[in-house]
């Protein structure tokens, strides 16, 4: 099933795969690339690109655009923000922690 935002259960499921997340991050710094472009720095197989592109494509991650016998795909950046919205909860939580933590050290020193 494909979404256009996935929560962020599938989106770090998605990337906890060094390979996949390495795939990923290539296509982010630099920018639409062919499947043969990506196999020549994954390290791995073309069939093996082609499967994780298929995992990033189905979490709404990468997207592709076929030119001729090619695929070019292209990073979804807006795929992330769940993620960030998630990390921008537990940072907040774990300051919240944290200041409380704070009081109650200066409330015993006095």
């Amino acid at each position: 099933m494909t979404q256009t935002q996935p929560n962020h259960d599938v989106l770090f499921k998605t990337l906890a795969d060094p390979t996949r997340r390495a795939i990923f991050e290539q296509l982010c710094q630099k920018g639409d690339q062919t499947v043969v472009d990506l196999t020549k720095r994954a390290g791995v197989s073309q069939p093996a690109v082609s499967k994780h592109l298929g995992v990033l494509k189905q979490a709404g991650l990468v997207e592709g655009r076929v030119d001729g016998r090619q695929t070019h795909y292209t990073p979804k950046l807006e795929a992330l923000s769940p993620l960030a919205d998630w990390t921008q909860q537990m940072t907040q939580f774990w300051q919240s922690r944290f200041d409380d933590l704070d009081a109650l050290l200066t409330r015993m020193d006095q």
